[in-house]
């Protein structure tokens, strides 16, 4: 038995073996590499004093450097994470696919598929395209940054980074995504059907009604606008409501978003305020 915050843990006999043989069968000495597999055991096996089982959210890191991933993967899992890899969109597709994760940290160059293409197939996909995404990539210019966003990207971030900062905008996006809002699940207005619940937009047009796809990040920031028609939210405003207040984004994303949901829906919708924001037409 191993004793990990005060709670004993039974390791399998193969577990045992491999930490008698690694010579680290004490917490001080325990080993990266085999915390890395131990973590998804103890997971697993993780309980809070309740005796419910713990969800462990789950986050698919998708990068072609070895130092990175390994860094990733070992910091992430310590904070209590399941952590799975992909070496490229190809691969991390497949993955997804398989087993849908919570977040996804994303690299843009790549090989076979980069972050950009893949995050643009990621929004494309019906199940997977409310999954936030943080791109970490070092590709710094603006028009990167941009770019990045208008696939779909949540937070874009520059390589090189600090831990404590990267673990922070992961809790904060994980918690962002599972914010609930006091607006109501369904919103009906001019000829648009805004369902929360489905992460669906619907428009009625002279030939029917034409379903309009909106990433994650899109929807809810029409849905933000869309919630208090003729309010003028300031770019900050709709910063913390949208991405909240300990995420690291720029005024620019908003811009970016706004421009995205206009080339959708059109550009009867949303009304830029000069020198305050944007607000929903009533």
């Amino acid at each position: 038995m191993v004793r990990f915050d005060n709670t004993t843990v039974t390791l399998s006999s193969w577990w045992h073996d491999k930490l008698i043989l690694s010579g680290i069968y004490t917490l001080s000495g325990i080993y990266t590499s085999v915390c890395h597999e131990l973590s998804g055991e103890w997971n697993e096996i993780s309980a809070n004093r309740n005796g419910a089982t713990k969800i462990t959210p789950h986050i698919l890191v998708v990068d072609d450097e070895d130092d990175i991933v390994e860094l990733l993967e070992y910091n992430l899992a310590s904070e209590g994470y399941r952590v799975s890899v992909a070496r490229d969109g190809i691969e991390a597709m497949k993955k997804a696919q398989q087993d849908r994760p919570d977040l996804i940290i994303l690299d843009v160059l790549m090989p076979r598929m980069g972050g950009i293409e893949f995050c643009d197939a990621i929004r494309q996909d019906a199940r997977l395209r409310t999954i936030p995404i943080l791109m970490l990539t070092a590709m710094s210019e603006e028009e990167d940054h941009v770019r990045g966003l208008e696939v779909g990207a949540d937070i874009y971030l520059t390589k090189p980074i600090s831990l404590p900062v990267l673990v922070s905008q992961t809790k904060a996006l994980l918690r962002s995504s599972e914010r609930i809002e006091d607006p109501p699940d369904r919103i009906q207005i001019h000829d648009l059907d805004i369902d929360r619940d489905r992460y669906r937009v619907f428009r009625n047009t002279n030939e029917g009604v034409e379903e309009i796809r909106l990433p994650r990040k899109e929807f809810e920031l029409l849905f933000a606008l869309a919630s208090r028609p003729g309010i003028a939210y300031t770019r900050q405003d709709l910063l913390d409501l949208v991405w909240g207040t300990d995420v690291l984004v720029v005024d620019r994303t908003v811009d970016v978003h706004v421009r995205k949901i206009r080339e959708k829906i059109g550009d009867d919708y949303i009304e830029t305020i000069k020198g305050v924001g944007y607000r929903f037409k009533d």
